[in-house]
């Protein structure tokens, strides 16, 4: 199944859509089961639960806003797809008031460390809703493509205060509370039991070419897509990622 996403979006998803779906394959096969039970946490309006819904799975979405529930709903019945969507509201500290502890083969932890009081707790709380054998898809903001990004734009004092910033903010007007490393995040992965899979950098260049290059100039979106994939994975390009994403698997994970 290819990128379900819009071609334009699909510069900030297509790394992590790969990765997720080579994931929920390998648990398909270790299973042997052709339906998952996937939870997403922070998913709102589900734009990664809708698609692994399309794939079969059946997909629970926790998210605080109750507007995002509702779009979630609004989105599942018009992919037709609702038979397979829940939507409850709730967020990651408070994470088994309203889901049960392992009752998941994958789950989905994306964009909801940075507004988390307490990460680690947030990734203790994601793994343990893992079956003994699960997948954790965990994506973050990255710390060194918004010290990169406020650096091309001018903002050098912003960009050096950043790198200093115990959560990676560029100052009191930054809309994101935290950032993180790739080694800080898979830190929290690792000491929550998990053995890191995979480490990917998200949004390396796109963030940083002008759309109009990309709308524009013939292949360009294509040639772009090519080279975020091909950089993905190579460490020397994390650090200046806009996001990474880490995949956790608990010990066993495939085996069949």
């Amino acid at each position: 199944m290819s990128d379900p996403m819009r071609p334009r979006a699909s510069l900030r998803t297509a790394v992590v859509w790969e990765v997720l779906q080579d994931a929920l394959d390998r648990r398909v096969k270790a299973t042997g089961r052709d339906s998952l039970d996937v939870l997403d946490t922070g998913g709102g309006s589900g734009k990664f639960a809708v698609p692994v819904a399309r794939l079969g799975h059946r997909v629970t979405v926790v998210d605080p806003s109750p507007n995002a529930l509702f779009a979630l709903e609004r989105r599942a019945g018009e992919t037709g797809v609702a038979d397979r969507v829940r939507g409850v509201q709730g967020d990651i500290h408070g994470l088994f008031d309203v889901v049960a502890r392992g009752g998941f083969d994958v789950v989905l932890c994306h964009g909801v460390l940075e507004y988390a009081d307490d990460p680690a707790e947030g990734v203790r709380n994601a793994v343990a809703a893992l079956r003994p054998a699960g997948v954790l898809s965990l994506l973050a903001a990255g710390l060194g493509g918004a010290v990169l990004a406020r650096a091309l734009a001018g903002h050098f004092t912003e960009a050096r205060h950043a790198l200093a910033d115990p959560d990676g903010r560029w100052g009191a007007g930054d809309p994101m509370p935290r950032r993180f490393t790739a080694e800080q995040l898979t830190a929290l992965v690792e000491g929550a039991g998990l053995a890191v899979g995979a480490v990917h950098g998200v949004r390396i260049f796109a963030d940083l070419v002008p759309g109009v290059l990309v709308d524009t100039e013939p292949g360009a979106l294509d040639s772009l897509l090519k080279l975020e994939a091909a950089a993905a994975e190579l460490p020397a390009f994390h650090s200046v990622a806009t996001q990474l994403h880490v995949l956790g698997e608990t010990h066993g994970a495939d085996e069949t």
